[in-house]
């Protein structure tokens, strides 16, 4: 039977403590406005419960993963995210998404673009959004993927299969956009830092917040709300990322000290809803700046900011482990790398049918 003209290829997959639906490039417009008004019409949106489409009604679970063969050298696939509005009719491709990277291995394997070893698969991928490279290894016992496993990561209930993900960033990647290790925009006094994910560093105890609130409460306090923003504009064109009114970058961290179990507790605005765990390269960024002097994730991590191993992180679903490597080249520039370990499952694979044109 031939395939519905009117339907996608699509797979549905979790993928870290996010879900997103994959495609392949091939199955979908390569004219990026058609795409971008395909993955709206797919996804629901705008709409708050993002009812007509498979959307989850929060920026967590609107998310979207293009994947194709890559022909750069050494790498594999190539991973284009998108993130999608929930209710507002928007589609952003300004920054990665380091959790559904980790579908982007079993997804390719899924897909016939990488050959899966007996006993476990190595694929690199680019990611098109950032320029970083990315190697994923995962167990792929027989020649497949099926995600399961005992690996347990906060956020996610019960376990699945390991996935190892190093990330790391080329040669013009600097952890510091502005190359200092503190900055005071609207007043307060900030880290701008990016190790795969822009974000942007405030102490909890500045905004009147202990920094242990849960994310329904923070996203009720229209005044909070509001002070981050107007930092996180004024902090878009310092980090090279331009007007960013209407994006989702940079990541706004409200940090505390840590638990017994973690060197800093966080809270991150992405940017008006809250994070209820807290994204793989977000992690990463945050770890970094824990590890450098003098940044204000060093400053609140206190005895934390000196050790050595994972970098471990506080969030509202749990405890993350981000393993970063960070250092300076002769001329003092900040170059850093980040290892995380993550899960992703198939939920669903098939035909996804687009809301039909208004």
């Amino acid at each position: 039977m031939p395939a519905d003209p009117s339907g996608v290829r699509c797979m549905l997959m979790r993928g870290g403590t996010s879900k997103g639906a994959y495609f392949l490039a091939d199955d979908v417009p390569g004219d990026p406005a058609e795409r971008d008004d395909l993955m709206l019409r797919i996804m629901g949106t705008p709409d708050p419960r993002q009812i007509d489409g498979l959307g989850g009604a929060h920026p967590l679970t609107s998310k979207v993963a293009i994947v194709s063969r890559s022909d750069a050298p050494g790498v594999d696939v190539d991973y284009l995210f998108l993130q999608i509005g929930v209710d507002e009719p928007t589609v952003s491709d300004a920054q990665t998404c380091g959790n559904l990277l980790a579908g982007v291995g079993p997804f390719a394997i899924e897909r016939g673009l990488v050959t899966a070893g007996d006993e476990a698969t190595t694929v690199r991928i680019r990611l098109l959004n950032t320029g970083d490279v990315a190697t994923a290894t995962f167990a792929t016992p027989g020649g497949r993927f099926d995600g399961d496993g005992d690996f347990e990561i906060d956020g996610v209930p019960g376990g699945a299969c390991r996935i190892g993900i190093e990330v790391s960033g080329g040669p013009d990647s600097a952890l510091l956009p502005t190359q200092r290790v503190v900055d005071e925009i609207d007043g307060h006094r900030v880290t701008l830092i990016d190790n795969g994910m822009p974000v942007v560093l405030l102490r909890a105890d500045e905004f009147g917040v202990t920094g242990d609130e849960s994310p329904e409460d923070l996203e009720a306090d229209d005044t909070l709300r509001a002070a981050v923003e107007s930092i996180r504009l004024l902090a878009g064109p310092l980090m090279g990322l331009g007007d960013v009114t209407g994006l989702t970058t940079p990541k706004m961290f409200l940090l505390s000290p840590g638990t017994a179990d973690a060197v800093v507790s966080t809270r991150a605005f992405i940017p008006s809803r809250v994070h209820t765990s807290i994204g793989v390269l977000m992690a990463a960024s945050v770890a970094a700046g824990v590890r450098i002097p003098g940044t204000i994730a060093a400053e609140v991590a206190a005895d934390g900011a000196a050790g050595e191993g994972a970098v471990l992180i506080a969030h509202p679903s749990g405890v993350f482990a981000a393993d970063v490597r960070v250092a300076q080249d002769a001329d003092g520039t900040w170059r850093g790398s980040s290892v995380s370990e993550r899960t992703a499952r198939k939920i669903f694979d098939g035909t996804v049918y687009p809301r039909p044109h208004r």
